[in-house]
């Protein structure tokens, strides 16, 4: 089998993206219980230079997304720490590691992981290539198109290439350019005409339009979603449906399950206020592909409880109001 097999009638290999902040295990557990993709990774594992490794392979993997495989994205700048990280994650049986080249924050391109290796393919392909030999099981990497600009990109592509990993995805914006100008797609069609592996097209796919797109002007072999799913939590299964010509329409149920997994993920010492903010972060999400559920948000958000059952009492009903209007 192929690491990027197409699912059934031609639907493309589906990855929910990494996402620090909103992407965490609730949020994995909770996207799991309505399934849909093929695979899942965490957000950005540190591997800093002042810390013991095994301290820091605090990651599940046999069970957290079950059966859907979550793979492991390491981020750091020294070969020779993330290739003895790789190795502690093979040991808990993660199905693949990710070297993350894309994370554009300062605390960690300061520190020369993320975007920064963007600047340098020598360093790029050295630290890909070390985890590549520490390890039996499928290295990839996740990059941007560049740091500043795109001067290096080709040369980051090969650099890549030739570490010997499995894919590459790429979202195509620089350093620089954060989440704000569109993502621009070109890159991913000339990442595709350059390399030999599989590319996953990565950026902007909100909606299943995008995503027929993005497959038809890159030509790239999969998808990666991320904003796009924590917007629109069915956004793989539409996307099947439109390959499957068979109509889909999502179900209050499934939401209901949604929020009830993401709910019990969230650790119990976490205070009341910490547990309706993080709440009100996912629903805020998810009004925003919503236009009934956009008229119900600042009364949501705004809202003033201190008591996590009375907040949900009185938000769950006008999500329920909100849903039923627009589906």
């Amino acid at each position: 089998m192929t690491l990027l097999p197409k699912n059934p009638c031609g639907t493309p290999y589906l990855i929910l993206a990494p996402m620090e902040g909103v992407g965490d295990r609730c949020f994995r557990k909770a996207m799991a219980s309505i399934g849909g993709f093929n695979e899942a990774v965490t957000e950005f594992i540190r591997v800093p230079s002042n810390a013991h490794i095994k301290s820091l392979a605090k990651v599940y993997f046999a069970d957290e997304t079950a059966p859907i495989p979550l793979a492991a994205q390491l981020m750091g700048s020294d070969a020779d720490l993330m290739a003895e990280m790789a190795i502690e994650i093979e040991r808990k049986r993660a199905p693949r590691i990710d070297l993350n080249c894309g994370c554009p924050s300062n605390t960690v391109t300061g520190k020369g992981a993320g975007s920064s290796l963007l600047r340098d393919p020598e360093l790029l392909h050295q630290i890909a290539k070390s985890m590549v030999q520490a390890v039996s099981l499928p290295v990839t990497v996740k990059m941007r198109s560049g740091f500043e600009d795109t001067t290096l990109f080709k040369e980051n592509l090969l650099a890549a290439q030739e570490s010997g990993i499995s894919f590459l995805t790429l979202h195509p914006r620089t350093k620089v350019e954060g989440y704000g100008p569109p993502a621009n797609w070109d890159l991913i069609a000339e990442a595709k005409s350059i390399l030999k592996i599989p590319v996953v097209g990565n950026g902007d796919i909100l909606k299943v339009e995008d995503a027929l797109k993005m497959l038809q002007n890159t030509k790239c072999d999969a998808l990666m979603i991320g904003r796009g799913a924590v917007i629109n939590p069915f956004i793989f299964h539409q996307i099947r449906a439109h390959f499957q010509k068979v109509p889909y329409q999502p179900q209050w149920e499934s939401i209901v399950r949604y929020f009830e997994v993401y709910f019990s993920e969230i650790s119990a010492e976490m205070p009341t206020r910490g547990k309706i903010n993080k709440m009100k972060q996912l629903m805020s999400f998810l009004f925003k592909g919503n236009a009934e559920l956009l008229k119900r948000r600042d009364a949501i958000l705004t809202s003033a409880y201190t008591d996590l059952d009375s907040f949900l009492n009185f938000a769950m009903p006008l999500l329920q109001e909100g849903w039923s209007f627009s589906n």
